[in-house]
């Protein structure tokens, strides 16, 4: 009796993570849009939830929410897409995902500089480094055994298994195989003299 009750709570929790999701995905553009409400006053501030908002660096509040709000919906969609994805490439999400999140730190912590989304391409680089190379492997792997019908364990076991089987019949009939006799040769007399 006790696992209806848990299946309901899971069946819940699901339900309001998906319904939240999804409605984060059909208010996107709205939230977009946010920026074109704000003042174009260079020297206007706003309170919102008892944090004074300023242009930080930006001519205006209307342009610095229009940069921003262009980094941040992307970046949370991509975060959707991410943790929503059953396919086996989704960790290239990772790289988009990084990119933005250092272009809106670049944005809230280096409003001093006059230019804005130089510096964190070099910050992507290691990520690059070992996402890419990473899910390469990964289709590599798959393709050969999906599309090439080609599974590399499968063919090691069977290999073994016919290396196995052919050097018990030797041993029954005492016949050695070439591999044995070039290991106990002297590899000394195989190789050139260079003197």
């Amino acid at each position: 009796m006790k696992r209806i009750p848990d299946k309901s709570k899971k069946a819940k929790k699901r339900l309001y993570i998906e319904s939240l999701a999804i409605f984060l995905i059909i208010v996107a553009p709205f939230i977009f849009k946010l920026y074109y409400y704000l003042p174009r006053d260079p020297e206007a501030t706003i309170n919102f939830l008892g944090m004074t908002i300023d242009k930080n660096g930006f001519a205006d509040i209307y342009t610095y929410a229009w940069f921003l709000l262009g980094k941040l919906v992307p970046f949370y969609l991509l975060l959707i897409w991410f943790f929503t994805n059953k396919h086996w490439w989704y960790h290239i999400l990772l790289v988009p995902i990084c990119m933005y999140a250092f272009q809106i730190l670049e944005v809230f912590y280096y409003h001093d500089d006059e230019i804005v989304d130089i510096e964190n391409t070099l910050w992507i680089l290691p990520v690059c480094m070992v996402v890419i190379p990473f899910v390469y492997f990964i289709r590599v792997k798959l393709y050969d055994k999906y599309v090439h019908g080609i599974d590399l364990d499968a063919m090691d076991a069977e290999l073994q298994y016919y290396k196995d089987k052919e050097r018990q019949e030797n041993e029954k009939v005492g016949v050695r195989t070439k591999v044995e006799d070039q290991m106990e040769e002297d590899l000394s007399k195989k190789t050139p003299d260079n003197a």
